[in-house]
Formats: C-alpha cells, structure tokens, sequence
C-alpha cells in the first residue's frame, strides 16, 4: 500500500492517520503487508476503489490472471491479463506470492514487486482470495507479520443479490461463485479483522482507520461492527441467510 504527502516550507503539522498508512516509513523498518480478502461478489474491488481515493500513496499490488478482461476493465489497472502458458511460466519460476484457480481462471500476485515496496518501507496491500490469503499466511517470510482483513457481507441473501445482478457471467458461473461463497464465508474467523461491507464508503474508511493506525495485531478480540475495522473474532453472526 506508497507514499508522498506534500509539505510546505513550514514547520509541517505531525502526519494525520491517512498520511501515515501512505508514507513509507523513514527509520529501517519494513513496511506492512495487508491483504484484503473475502467472498466473491462481496465488493472488494468497489471497496478498494473508495480506499484508494482515501490514500492516493497507498501501494497496491496488481493481481495476474488468466481470465478475460470484463467490460471496463483495463490491463494493468484493474489485473495484469496473462495467457495459461505466460502464468504456467511464473509460477515455475516462482515469481507468484501465491496463487489459486477460481471459477475455472488462475489468480496470483507477482512477488517481486511486493517484497521490493516491503523492504523500501511502503505498505503494500492485496486484494486476493480466500486461498491466496491462506497462502500469504503460511508464507516463510511474509506470513507472520501479514494482516488479513475480511470483506463480508452483511447476509448471504445480499451477496446472492449482488452476485445475480453482475449479469457478467452465465447461470452456471453465478451458481459456482455461490457454492464457494458459503466456504470463503465459513473462513472469516481465519483472518485477524473484519469489515463489514454494508455501505462502501463506510467499509473504505474501516480499512482507512485499521491501516492509519499502530501495527494491529493479528487476533484482537475487538466485536465486529458494520462499516468498521476490528478484530476478526468478534460476535458477528455468519452471514448465512
């Protein structure tokens, strides 16, 4: 998630919360790696659009994938569309952070780029799935200090609606984006926060307030709350129905 809030020639005020999630830090320390995950059809690219325009520095990692480009999207904004053989390539070079097949497409993240901005002190973050996000955490390297954060849904019939209204994919697609819908959900209690996504612009400053704060530690027993960053073991009824 990159950096660069502009100062006058002024004795500049302390950094406010927004500027300090986009500046790298200054004093050696690495940079954090977050990850944004949840259920397919929950909004998180909607989310992240809102986020994004919060904290223009924040570095953001583009995804690779094999799937088509969908109408509005662009290369290199939106993914990095790569051909089966082109990803096939990365993954034995292990160049992928992770990676997973969802809804018959490959997904991953380039590693390069996110262990670069880490190591200059920039937090990055991921929007990726449920099995990259399980990836990320089991990584060697990375995975202890990552903080992942849940998108849900406020109920299951929700996400049904917004899955069914896309109108971008056939019956069948729809219907398998369901059926892993209900696991995903089920993994929310994997994750160290979560964020319900009843109103984007409320769920955007969330994740504003979890990443412009001190390094949140991963398992906080904080109660989830709509709109609002907090701890991922909190008494939110499953989002089921």
């Amino acid at each position: 998630m990159n950096p660069s809030p502009g100062a006058d020639a002024g004795a500049p005020p302390g950094p406010g919360p927004a500027d300090r999630a986009a500046c790298p830090e200054t004093d050696g320390r690495r940079g954090r790696l977050f990850v944004l995950s949840g259920p397919s059809g929950v909004g998180k690219s909607t989310v992240l659009a809102h986020l994004r325009r919060e904290l223009p520095g924040l570095w953001y990692s583009v995804s690779v994938t094999t799937r088509s480009r969908r109408p509005g999207e662009r290369d290199g904004v939106n993914y990095l569309f790569l051909t089966e053989d082109r990803f096939r390539e990365m993954v034995a070079a292990h160049d992928l952070l992770e990676y997973a097949r969802f809804a018959g497409h490959w997904y991953g993240t380039p590693r390069g780029p996110v262990e670069e901005r880490l190591a200059a002190g920039e937090d990055v973050l991921l929007e990726i799935d449920v099995q990259g996000a399980r990836q990320v955490r089991r990584h060697p390297d990375l995975g202890a200090a990552a903080v992942l954060v849940f998108l849900a849904p406020p109920s299951f019939a929700e996400l049904e609606r917004r899955l069914t209204g896309r109108g971008t994919e056939d019956p069948a697609a729809t219907e398998a984006r369901l059926a892993a819908a209900r696991d995903e959900i089920a993994a929310e209690r994997e994750f160290d926060h979560t964020v319900v996504n009843t109103d984007v612009p409320a769920a955007a400053r969330g994740l504003v307030s979890l990443m412009a704060g001190p390094h949140p530690a991963a398992g906080s027993d904080a109660a989830v709350v709509d709109g609002a960053s907090t701890g991922g073991h909190g008494s939110r009824p499953p989002a089921t129905s």
